[in-house]
């Protein structure tokens, strides 16, 4: 392994961690229907497992409505029971082969529940990457020690991972910014 390959590496693994906890943003209710609160929902159908998405056409008509059109009706009734078992919080509402979601309006309280668990979720994020940091530092330190790269070439290393890692803590800050302005938002 080289040094351009432990940076490498600990850029892809940060990069991850980023994604991640953006995914785990778009599961956050914000007041406003996303297909993403319910589309990784999983509902046992057909003797199985499967994702949401998998079973059914999600769409948002309006701003505080979903609509789940399952491509088998037989399955309405499953996705249901999915939803209702999920912690969304939101009561689907079966209208023949549809299932409709109202999503109500935020209260204020549950607003700042909502930023809390924001903080927390960014908290881990950064914790993962601080994670990555320090292997990544292993790494580098490894190789110097095995004489791979020289001491200069270490510095260089640790220099330019500090450089990525401060640009992950970044992002995640201004993705909390966003998503705490977006959940604020009456």
């Amino acid at each position: 392994m080289s040094a351009e390959e432990v940076l490498f590496e600990a850029e892809a693994d940060m990069e991850k961690a980023v994604e991640f906890m953006m995914h785990e943003f778009a599961t956050i209710r914000t007041g406003k229907a996303s297909p993403a609160l319910v589309e990784n929902i999983d509902v046992t159908a057909y003797g199985s497992s499967m994702k949401l998405k998998q079973l059914a056409l999600i769409t948002s008509p309006e701003i505080r409505l979903l609509v789940i059109q399952p491509f088998d009706a037989g399955t309405v009734q499953d996705i249901q029971k999915a939803i209702l078992e999920s912690k969304v919080g939101i009561t689907p509402a079966i209208d023949g082969k549809l299932i409709r979601l109202r999503i109500p309006e935020l209260s204020e309280e549950r607003r700042k529940d909502l930023v809390r668990t924001v903080n927390k979720l960014a908290e881990e994020a950064r914790v993962r990457i601080r994670a990555c940091r320090r292997e990544a530092m292993d790494g580098a330190k490894k190789l110097e020690k095995e004489g791979k790269i020289t001491e200069d070439d270490l510095e260089r290393a640790e220099k330019e991972i500090q450089k990525i890692t401060d640009k992950s803590v970044a992002d995640i800050d201004k993705h909390v910014v966003h998503k705490d302005a977006e959940l604020m938002k009456v």
